[in-house]
């Protein structure tokens, strides 16, 4: 009788646990389309548990409840029973998790509606990914059975296991994989070269971009003519300070030159050409992936050095972040490393008293790269005035150095490492204290305790994050609950796909960077009430 299920119900039972512990809340709200595909994804990791605990079971030779087959039809539509309730109770449930972690974020709240779309879109997920593995179990049976015949059983099931594992590695990777990667870069490279009607070349020829410029206007990009452009210039900065110059920005483009170091070296050039380094400040800002700069990071400095700044970028890709990782890992950091050294030599070489203060700056992917831009003993001689890097990506080598060296006492989201003395951390209500007085060298880390991406770990999938200890983070839910597997689970889809408002998430604003700057590198003469004006006149740009 139990052979005729076309479904294991251990893996039915421990799939419905499975998904019902995913509609609880996690760090960001999720869509109803997404949760579907997260729920999904759920309920057939937690049924494959159940198929390979029965296995397990078999295989061991432990023996069945001694029931009768009668005893047994009713165990099993009791287990499908009480699996149905525990799917439809939490898809009711669900809702008002979803709607904690919206208004903890000042997001409008959503109705029972979408609970029909998580449901359908789960059902098409788990059924997929079912038959997926049904063809896989049925290729290793058909390989099995024509090879036991010349060979011995065992080594005719591993040729089979290998045979289906070669078949769907060389469909996912050499066919969906590649030829998605190759489409996905054709689309986002005409997208870096189109020139956008509403974006002109600097009106002024010795400005980057401009008639006297060693960068052509067709090579930075994009991002790089949004970023040339869209900045405050003198008579922004003098309408919020008083006073104020013209910024300067330096974006050299992907196609402005074809390696990395020739780049670098364009950008030095540039720099010196358009007096860079008289300036107060001058800032390395590494991007994300498409050659992205987050506008209110550079625009809250201009403004509070009220335009003695000079920024410099050097695009490394133009596909999204993790693509650009998935494409060519050693590259991207390579470009990193050949702007931050061509420049740091040449800045190192300058008058102590009157070369520029050195900075650095990434967000996401661009903090992790300009953390790989330098060896720490290779500055330690004259190390730069410090970095800040908002959003650190998980894996991050110093960040999780840090976080997981706490001094004792202080939280996972907000820590405190060795009083303060060199980095210090911060996040969209304060932060950047410290029991010791900060150095010369600093680091700050600007970071969302509701941000996945600083805070997700494979470890996670079975070990509970410092990070849900409480106190917890303001903007983190207090219904959030660890599971294992699970939470995991909730995480990776948190990644990609979450939609917050700024200051929540993944997502910063100029007045989460403002303080940040403020602590860094302490600019003189703004008073509170100033800065509290500056930061509600700065406006978020977060159009690519």
């Amino acid at each position: 009788m139990r052979k005729t299920l076309a479904f294991s119900v251990s893996g039915l039972l421990l799939g419905a646990i499975f998904f019902a512990l995913s509609l609880t809340p996690s760090l960001i709200p999720r869509s109803a389309f997404v949760q579907g595909i997260l729920s999904g994804v759920a309920f057939t990791v937690g049924y494959s548990f159940g198929v390979l605990f029965r296995w397990l079971w078999k295989y061991l030779e432990i023996p069945d409840i001694p029931l009768s087959s009668f005893q047994w039809r009713i165990l099993k539509r009791l287990v499908i029973i009480f699996c149905i309730g525990l799917v439809l109770g939490f898809l009711w449930q669900g809702t008002y998790w979803q709607n904690s972690v919206r208004s903890l974020m000042g997001m409008a709240t959503v109705s029972g509606a979408g609970q029909i779309i998580i449901g359908a879109v789960s059902l098409f997920v788990f059924l997929f990914l079912w038959l997926m593995a049904k063809g896989f179990h049925k290729i290793v049976l058909v390989v099995t059975a024509r090879l036991k015949k010349r060979i011995p059983e065992r080594v005719a099931l591993l040729a089979g296991l290998l045979a289906a594992f070669f078949l769907y590695w060389g469909i996912l990777n050499g066919v969906l994989l590649q030829s998605g990667l190759r489409t996905v870069s054709i689309i986002y490279e005409q997208l870096d070269q189109a020139i956008a009607e509403d974006l002109s070349p600097p009106k002024n020829p010795s400005r980057t971009g401009g008639a006297d410029s060693l960068l052509s206007w067709n090579s930075v990009g994009h991002q790089g003519r949004r970023f040339l452009t869209l900045g405050p210039n003198a008579q922004d900065i003098q309408e919020v300070t008083g006073k104020g110059i013209d910024p300067i920005r330096v974006y050299v483009g992907l196609h402005s030159a074809d390696t990395p170091l020739q780049r670098a070296l364009l950008a030095l050039a540039e720099l010196k050409r358009v007096k860079a380094f008289e300036r107060e400040i001058l800032l390395i800002a590494t991007p994300v992936g498409d050659g992205w700069v987050d506008p209110g990071a550079v625009d809250s400095l201009e403004f509070l050095y009220r335009g003695d700044v000079a920024t410099v970028v050097a695009q490394y890709s133009y596909l999204p972040g993790p693509i650009a990782l998935l494409t060519d890992d050693r590259y991207i950091r390579m470009s990193a490393r050949s702007l931050f050294k061509v420049i740091y030599d040449f800045w190192e070489d300058l008058p102590v008293n009157t070369r520029p203060r050195l900075y650095l700056f990434g967000l996401s992917l661009g903090a992790q790269l300009s953390e790989d831009s330098f060896e720490f003993y290779d500055i330690i001689d004259d190390p730069i005035d410090g970095a800040l890097w908002a959003g650190p990506p998980y894996g991050m080598g110093v960040w999780r150095m840090i976080t997981d060296n706490r001094d004792p006492g202080t939280p996972a989201w907000l820590p405190q490492f060795k009083g303060g003395e060199v980095v210090r951390f911060g996040n969209q209500y304060g932060g950047y204290l410290g029991q010791e007085p900060w150095g010369r060298f600093r680091i700050a880390f600007l970071q969302h305790a509701s941000d996945p991406v600083v805070f997700f770990d494979l470890r996670w999938m079975l070990r509970k994050p410092d990070w849900l200890e409480r106190p917890r983070g303001p903007d983190v839910s207090p219904d959030l609950q660890w599971f294992p597997v699970v939470t995991m689970l909730q995480l990776l889809a948190d990644l990609n796909v979450g939609v917050t408002p700024r200051d929540f998430g993944h997502r910063y604003s100029p007045a989460g960077y403002t303080r940040a700057w403020v602590a860094l590198t302490e600019p003189p003469d703004w008073s509170e009430e100033e800065l509290r004006h500056l930061r509600m006149k700065l406006k978020p740009h977060y159009k690519r």
